[in-house]
């Protein structure tokens, strides 16, 4: 009988333990999806502006830093006026394109992601120049 008893207790103890690990796991989970999508806005932003730029008949206006926070953006795509779907966690998306001197007619693209418990969010950069097999 004692054995029964003290193996009951220390399942016990163990379950609890287990227990106390989920909070940290939902926020690491939530943390980890936030940062995918951010990581996909990213990248997409990066995509759409490089082949903006590579294609020789667009016109490319450098693009300052501003101190203005961004509008929100939304990994499901959607825009005001249209109401966010469920889950939708509102995303800044900041742009920055610079001319690069020394006559080399390329541009540095570099574009943040911030999200919600996280200002400083991801940043990544790319130098792109003119291609001519993009002109359309």
């Amino acid at each position: 009988m004692i054995e029964v008893l003290i193996s009951v207790v220390l399942i016990s103890f163990g379950v609890l333990s287990l227990l106390t690990l989920l909070p940290s796991g939902w926020r690491l989970s939530a943390r980890s999806d936030m940062l995918g999508r951010a990581a996909g806005i990213l990248q997409g932003e990066l995509e759409r502006n490089e082949a903006w730029i590579m294609n020789e008949k667009n016109q490319v206006t450098p693009v300052p830093k501003t101190g203005s926070s961004p509008p929100p953006f939304y990994a499901s795509g959607r825009k005001p006026p249209l109401p966010p779907l469920p889950g939708d966690i509102p995303y800044g998306v900041t742009t920055e394109i610079e001319e690069l001197g020394g006559g080399i007619g390329g541009w540095r693209v570099r574009v943040r992601v911030t999200w919600p418990g996280n200002p400083t969010g991801i940043t990544e950069s790319v130098i792109v120049t003119r291609q001519l097999f993009f002109a359309q």
